[in-house]
């Protein structure tokens, strides 16, 4: 009987602790239930219509990681650099960060693509370097900005070199991981939404950790690029293979197209020989480039002095803001759509549309015309580049196409970083600033104009071959 008892007693026991555990499990599957039920939603989006079994699904989410913690350092840096001190002190700040940063950034921009041409097989290695370059130096702004130290701009300028670095692997990393029946300018919309998207979500989040102390934006990023230091290395090992790859020279000119075999009197290699729809295509989206930059600089001050009718500075910068990304996101879309059909034509149009608004916004100064420009300039830089990339898929030869992509983007960052410097020193007057800015993208349309349409006119056959 006593036997009886003492095992009627353990079953009890046994069964209350089970309820509680059950509870217990119960609980935390309805508190883990949002979480993962968001993560898988997420990957089934970014792994769809074979981008999952491709690895294109990883480096979408890689990029949307970069987005994340690059814009939880703007945030640190713009309340740092820019809004904590009065305008005229601030433009002296800024142009410092701009002289110690920007400056250096375009002798090194020209040396990323050459020397990452060289790590054909560690690619992954170098997106995690990147990342995890960043996630460090996040740490040394975020002391930095807590004792004033000069330690800020030198290491600003190592995550802007470093970001720039991981910008021109993925560009060369996206060919590699395409889908069946995928094309790269669809493929390059993807990813390119994706980082839009994190950056849109993480940058009230970099503004709600401002509110705790300046460093806490910085403390994020650190997490977000350790964790992005790992995905890196999710990526297929595909992505580090280099067979059949080579060496783009980037020009138009014959005497540079000698065959498949690299001749001796290439001893370096240039920016020359993909073919003069490509290079056209890059002085376009240069000059788009160049309006990017000078508008950032130009407005963040431009507005702060002369905010929009009625509103804050913030609220100025804001709308501006919102309206860049807005024709961002949508040009990315509408690429998208488009998919690669006469790229030329395209580029020719988004740049016209671009000069016509800057015109008009440099005539009829306003609060409207100014976010209109700014929706304009996004929209047309981002459907620009993307049919960039469909005329690199199309007239560059698969073997040297990653060469082509890592160089591009050098000279398109080192335009950006011109357009930029030029707005730091304009004069705080609106209808000379967007003017300056019409003259940008006119220089690029009237340039690129008649060799864009005589390239879509031959329906661009001709082909570069390897130099």
């Amino acid at each position: 009987m006593n036997d009886v008892a003492a095992t009627d007693k353990d079953s009890v026991r046994g069964g209350g602790s089970g309820r509680v555990g059950g509870a217990v499990r119960s609980v935390g599957r309805a508190l883990h239930l949002p979480v993962t039920g968001a993560v898988r939603g997420i990957r089934r989006v970014t792994h769809a219509h074979g981008a999952g079994e491709s690895g294109l699904g990883k480096l979408i989410e890689l990029h949307a990681v970069n987005g994340a913690g690059d814009v939880m350092i703007t945030v640190a840096l713009a309340s740092t650099v820019f809004f904590s001190v009065p305008t005229d002190e601030a433009r002296g700040r800024v142009a410092l960060y701009l002289a110690i940063t920007m400056a250096p950034f375009t002798v090194l921009a020209p040396v990323i693509g050459p020397l990452l041409d060289r790590l054909p097989h560690g690619r992954r290695a170098a997106m995690a370097g990147a990342m995890l370059a960043r996630a460090l130096l996040a740490l040394i702004i975020s002391g930095a900005v807590a004792n004033g130290s000069l330690e800020l701009y030198p290491a600003a300028l190592g995550v802007l070199v470093a970001s720039k670095a991981y910008g021109v692997v993925r560009s060369a990393v996206v060919p590699r991981l395409l889908p069946p029946a995928f094309s790269l300018v669809k493929a390059n919309s993807r990813v390119t939404l994706a980082g839009l998207l994190a950056t849109g979500v993480a940058a009230p989040i970099g503004a709600g950790l401002h509110a705790l102390g300046d460093p806490w934006p910085l403390y994020g990023a650190f997490v977000i690029f350790a964790a992005g230091t790992f995905l890196s290395f999710s990526l297929p090992p595909k992505v580090d293979s280099a067979k059949g790859e080579d060496v783009a020279l980037l020009a138009a000119d014959e005497q540079h197209l000698h065959g498949a075999q690299r001749k001796q009197q290439a001893k370096r290699p240039g920016l020359r020989t993909v073919g003069p729809a490509v290079t056209h295509a890059l002085a376009a989206n240069a000059a788009l480039r160049c309006l990017s930059g000078f508008l950032i600089f130009f407005l963040a001050f431009l507005l702060r002095e002369h905010p929009l009718t009625g509103e804050s500075a913030a609220v100025s910068l804001g709308i501006v803001g919102v309206a860049a990304g807005a024709g961002n996101a949508l040009g990315t879309a509408v690429g998208a759509w488009l998919k690669s059909k006469a790229p030329e034509i395209i580029i020719v149009t988004v740049v016209a549309v671009a000069l016509g608004t800057a015109i008009v916004a440099a005539v009829f100064f306003g609060a409207f015309l100014v976010a209109c420009l700014a929706a304009v300039a996004g929209f047309a830089q981002a459907l620009a580049k993307l049919s960039l990339d469909a005329l690199i898929q199309r007239d560059v030869p698969e073997q040297v196409r990653t060469s082509a992509f890592a160089r591009s983007e050098t000279l398109l960052q080192m335009a950006w970083v011109f357009g930029g410097a030029v707005g730091i020193v304009m004069p705080l007057n609106g209808t000379l600033g967007l003017a300056v800015a019409a003259v940008f993208v006119a220089a690029g349309w009237l340039s690129t104009l008649r060799g864009l349409l005589a390239s879509a006119r031959h329906g661009g056959r001709t082909r570069a071959r390897v130099a």
